[in-house]
C-alpha cells in the first residue's frame, strides 16, 4: 500500500503535518517539493451564484430549429 503524508523539513528535521497510517516499521520515501510562494487557492463558497442564475419558463418547449425532426 502506498500512502502520501505532508509534512515539513525544516532544520535537519522532518515534521508530519498528519498521522501515518501504518503501525509497523515501513519503509519511506521523501520527496522535497520546491516551496511555492503563492497562497492557496479558496475555497468556493457553496450557494454564492443562488439568485443569478436561472431556466427560462420555455426551457421545455420544443425548439424551432428542430421543428422538421419531431414527430
Amino acid at each position: 500500500m502506498l500512502t502520501s503524508v505532508e509534512g515539513i523539513f525544516e532544520n535537519g528535521q522532518i515534521i508530519l503535518t498528519e498521522i501515518p497510517p501504518v503501525q509497523n516499521k515501513t519503509r519511506v520515501v521523501v520527496t522535497f517539493l520546491p516551496q511555492t510562494s503563492s497562497p492557496p487557492v479558496a475555497k468556493r463558497r457553496l450557494g454564492s451564484l443562488k439568485g443569478k442564475i436561472g431556466i427560462g419558463a420555455d426551457f421545455n418547449e420544443p425548439l424551432d430549429d428542430l421543428k422538421d425532426y419531431m414527430f
